[in-house]
């Protein structure tokens, strides 16, 4: 049950990384502890020049510049200089962004996934998937094309909450001895109802269930499908449901 400790401390807006704040703690202005009250967490004081200090923050799970200005006042958002360029991104991404994008990686790798594809296909995308939901199948037919290529490995992370059985299906596709292809069954046939559910569900199938829909909601997904795939520069790209057009080829990469 690690995976579902870990991942309640995202939802409660525990520290992603081990915070590491530039001062002391009671050298925090007012308005950054009351903030901490209200969930926001913030990991370190970067340099934002004379007219303001600048904290970098996570609230729920994205980066949030906070500047506070010398009336202890604060302003969050992103800050632009004399030509409209954003200031800080660089320091934001480099104090929060991409350490949160490693650590929900990691956890996606840590996850009871489905392999979908060749296992050594150079890209990696995860999908929180329900085996009743019907734009998880379209998803899954969209993706075929750089799947079948091998260029992109699919990894489902199953979730058990559209209909009534999907727990069950969930259990058979799980509990297959071959979950990859039960899996396919499943999309092969899910106009005529798809795979066969399981007539029990193990208790420890039961808790990877509650884990990974623990760690979609702390993803910032609501429902399925939920993409999740890397951009170049590391940081991870987010998708609630079906990415549509270049949105698809941006998450899949080269066809």
């Amino acid at each position: 049950m690690f995976l579902q400790r870990v991942v309640v401390s995202l939802i409660t807006a525990a520290p992603l990384i081990a915070t590491a704040p530039a001062q002391a703690e009671e050298a925090n202005p007012p308005v950054i502890t009351a903030l901490q009250a209200q969930g926001v967490t913030f990991l370190q004081e970067f340099d934002a020049g004379e007219s303001a200090r600048g904290f970098a923050g996570v609230a729920g799970d994205q980066p949030v510049a906070v500047y506070v200005l010398p009336d202890g006042h604060a302003i969050a958002g992103t800050r632009l200089d004399a030509n409209g360029q954003a200031v800080d991104q660089q320091a934001l991404e480099a104090l929060v962004a991409k350490p949160i994008s490693d650590q929900e990686w990691e956890l996606l790798e840590s996850a009871t996934w489905v392999l979908d594809g060749h296992a050594d296909a150079p890209r990696v995308v995860y999908t929180f998937t329900d085996a009743n939901c019907p734009y998880c199948h379209q998803f899954w037919e969209a993706a075929r094309p750089w799947v079948d290529s091998g260029k992109v490995q699919l990894r489902h992370v199953l979730v058990g909450i559209i209909k009534e059985d999907s727990p069950a299906k969930a259990a058979a596709i799980l509990g297959a001895s071959d979950p990859s292809a039960a899996l396919r069954k499943n999309e092969v046939n899910f106009d005529q109802g798809g795979i066969t559910p399981a007539q029990s569900i193990p208790r420890e199938v039961a808790e990877t269930l509650q884990d990974h829909q623990l760690l979609m909601l702390s993803l910032g997904f609501r429902g399925t499908p939920g993409v999740v795939a890397q951009g170049s520069d590391g940081l991870l790209q987010k998708y609630n449901g079906v990415p549509q057009g270049d949105a698809l080829a941006k998450a899949l990469g080269p066809r």
